[in-house]
């Protein structure tokens, strides 16, 4: 059965369609489980009701032609109870139904299985036999295991399916929507442009070409230049192959024969695909075929196939010249972008970015938050071949994608751009008033930066200090670790741009989802493993050639702050502030008068620091709590996986519990506690923030205005009575509501925090 279920779920994840992959499960299966039919039903959302999609062993002429509601039929039962139902004899159950036509009549025993994906019941398996018997307990395990390993392929062909019929049966547009995680905030509305990686053949986008002749010609070129290639390693190899070896070359110049694989995708320009598209299509049929076959040799020449498309592909991507011509509202889409992708397109056209890969803290996303650029990360259901051309909604609030919105979903979503555009054009003319409550309780907003380019949009939106800049984002950049004198004058640049205000500088925190190219850190499960303090205390060379690069670039200015991240325990932070004191007294020695010591602190992101906080407080000068780990350690919730984002709750009543009592201890010990986390730049969670007692909140640029704007409409009193019942309440929902609830009482009607479904 094991050896079965995984050849059904390769053929089937291999499928061009829904269709197509929906006629694999049926056929297969059926063989499978040795039975008489086998049969798919499919819910439509828009019309609420069970499609009879595939069968193998029913009439198949009404499928996609009958269907039934929700709550009829065995198929009904099996979808609302979301388990199996395993009858002798179907029709005796008080809830069967009989749908003419369709031949079930025939059959007695019924064993249906749902077919769910992230929570939502997709449709109903079912097998028939005439013979009036329960299935066993393995043919039924067996169904449910498939099933479950089904339905995310089912899922995304769903969509796709979606996507290539671009209209329903009532001729309106259907919409498709897209979980992902928010990589950078803001709604964005445009047009897909996909873009991707080189020879990858199943990455290639869908475009149509402009001139069939032209482009049939500029295919047999690229023909051409594998021949030779092939010829010429052929000749090269010549003397250290044995004869049988050799013909191998003979074997795939044969394969590039005008009259075979060249021939199919000539056919396919010919109807007016691109010649990238048309390969890739004839080759990922072909190495389908060969997978299937039970003989292992001939399984294995489906990797000579994949080769020979990739060698044909790489010469079609390298030699196009077409210039790509970027439309007003450019949306980047691709598998996983890269900086340089981004560079590729005008800054005025580009209005958003989604990759398939990737999560928030991926170097994308750090440049798009500093470029303003609203962002979806780890869309990983998105068929982004799919979409090249078609009209996109980026949410990047919630981390959602909308393609071919319908009209309802595009002005709703337009009217929340033009009023972000509208309220940010107000929020200029707080800029440079004090963040105060109406009540005069003062509290500085700090920003978190990693490049040049936050500098100014942090300066421009009235920053008063920086509560954390990520010293991996600059390592990030090159291909290699940076000198001392090249940390020293980036450190430089930053503490001269902010100066007097406090720079905080965060020691390297890589590991987790930010591994350096050239450093490359593999674990089962990163976000436990060798991260932040723990690899910087593993290799000193690292971290004293940064803290002292820090220290050397604060001479004369005396705004440096030095942060510690990852610290799960008393003599961990010891063992760092031994290093960074060796380092200070190794600089003043080395130049020969006196370097001020920056102040030092902790961040508080895992748990077991949170039970700590007054020990390591005493050791200290001040302590950042880092929200987005806490939330996830506390929560045991990847933040950057979209499967479990949902339960990803900042408001959690957990979280909020652990936050109080952070800045309590630290206030105990008589230190200053800030936050640097995302929540910090949420405005609703600003106002809990200023009540439990924080003294400082760092965020993202482009949040700052918002916050202050909530914060000045406020008084401290009021914020302290929101705390206060919501620290009674019991659930992430709650305190989100009674947070809008009392706002809006106090006259604050715009948090941008905009929930569309």
């Amino acid at each position: 059965m094991l050896a079965s279920l995984r050849s059904i779920v390769q053929e089937v994840n291999s499928a061009d369609d829904l269709q197509m992959a929906l006629d694999i499960i049926v056929s297969r299966i059926r063989d499978a489980v040795n039975t008489d039919v086998c049969s798919v039903y499919l819910h439509d959302s828009a019309a609420n009701r069970y499609i009879f999609m595939a069968t193998e062993g029913l009439n198949k002429d009404f499928t996609g032609k009958i269907s039934m509601a929700v709550d009829e039929g065995l198929v009904g039962q099996v979808a609302l109870r979301e388990e199996p139902i395993n009858l002798h004899d179907a029709e005796s159950h008080p809830n069967f139904l009989f749908l003419p036509g369709i031949g079930e009549e025939r059959y007695s025993a019924f064993l249906g299985v749902p077919i769910i994906h992230q929570r939502e019941v997709l449709g109903v398996l079912v097998v028939q036999q005439k013979k009036q018997r329960r299935f066993d307990e393995e043919e039924e395990a067996f169904l449910v295991t498939l099933s479950a390993q089904l339905a995310g392929v089912i899922a995304h062909a769903q969509v796709t399916g979606s996507i290539d019929a671009m209209a329903a049966d009532d001729g309106k547009p259907r919409s498709a929507r897209f979980k992902g995680v928010a990589g950078a905030p803001g709604v964005a509305l445009g047009q897909a442009v996909v873009v991707s990686p080189t020879a990858d053949l199943n990455a290639v986008p869908r475009r149509e070409c402009k001139n069939v002749e032209a482009e049939l010609k500029f295919f047999h070129q690229c023909l051409e230049s594998v021949r030779v290639d092939i010829r010429a390693l052929s000749s090269k190899l010549s003397s250290k192959l044995a004869p049988q070896e050799q013909a191998l070359f003979d074997v795939y110049l044969r394969m590039l024969d005008d009259n075979a694989l060249a021939n199919e995708v000539d056919e396919r320009i010919k109807q007016g695909q691109w010649a990238q598209g048309a390969l890739s299509k004839v080759i990922r049929m072909h190495v389908r075929t060969f997978e299937s076959m039970e003989d292992p040799y001939l399984q294995e020449r489906a990797v000579d196939i994949k080769d020979l498309g990739r060698r044909v592909l790489s010469y079609l991507q390298a030699a196009a010249t077409e210039k790509v011509d970027y439309p007003e509202q450019t949306i980047l889409i691709g598998e996983e972008l890269t900086a340089s992708m981004l560079g590729e397109v005008p800054p005025e056209k580009l209005c958003g970015l989604i990759s398939v890969l990737g999560s928030g803290n991926s170097h994308v996303a750090i440049l798009a938050r500093a470029m303003g650029i609203p962002t979806v990360m780890g869309a990983v259901d998105l068929p982004f071949t799919q979409l090249e051309g078609g009209k996109v909604i980026i949410d990047g609030y919630n981390g959602h994608v909308y393609f071919n919105p319908s009209e309802e979903l595009h002005n709703r979503f337009q009217s929340i751009y033009e009023e972000e555009q509208q309220f940010s054009k107000e929020l200029e003319t707080i800029k440079d008033l004090p963040c105060e409550t109406t009540d005069h309780h003062r509290i500085p907003l700090w920003v978190n930066t990693g490049l040049m380019a936050d500098v100014a949009r942090s300066l421009d939106r009235g920053a008063e200090g920086v509560g954390l800049f990520r010293t991996e984002v600059p390592f990030l950049l090159r291909e290699r670790f940076p000198s001392e004198e090249e940390q020293r004058k980036i450190y430089r640049q930053q503490l001269q741009a902010f100066a007097p205000m406090p720079v905080t500088m965060r020691t390297l925190d890589i590991g987790g989802d930010k591994s350096l190219p050239y450093f490359p850190i593999q674990e089962d499960n990163p976000f436990l493993g060798w991260r932040g303090i723990r690899v910087t205390l593993d290799h000193p060379e690292l971290f004293l050639v940064q803290v002292r690069a820090m220290m050397k670039a604060n001479a004369d200015m005396n705004n440096l702050r030095i942060m510690f991240p990852m610290i799960s325990s008393v003599p961990e932070l010891e063992e760092a502030l031994e290093l960074l004191y060796r380092a200070h007294d190794e600089l003043v020695e080395e130049l020969g008068f006196e370097l001020p010591l920056p102040e030092v602190g902790v961040m508080i992101e895992v748990p077991a620091a949170v039970y700590q906080t007054r020990e390591l407080a005493k050791r200290v000068n001040f302590l950042s709590v880092g929200s987005n780990d806490l939330t996830q350690y506390l929560l045991a919730v990847d933040r950057n996986n979209p499967r479990v984002a949902d339960l990803y709750q900042a408001y959690h009543p957990a979280v909020l519990h652990a936050l109080k009592s952070v800045v309590d201890d630290g206030h105990a010990e008589g230190k200053s506690v800030g936050i640097c986390g995302e929540l910090a730049g949420d405005p609703g969670a600003a106002v809990l923030l200023i009540a439990m007692g924080y003294d400082i909140l760092s965020m993202n640029a482009t949040n700052l205005p918002r916050v202050k704007s909530v914060i000045r409409s406020i008084s401290y009193q009021q914020a302290k009575d929101i705390l206060a019942e919501a620290m009674t309440l019991d659930s992430s929902r709650h305190i989100m509501e009674l947070l809008d609830d009392r706002l809006n009482e106090a006259g604050v009607k715009r948090l941008l925090r905009p929930v569309v479904a």
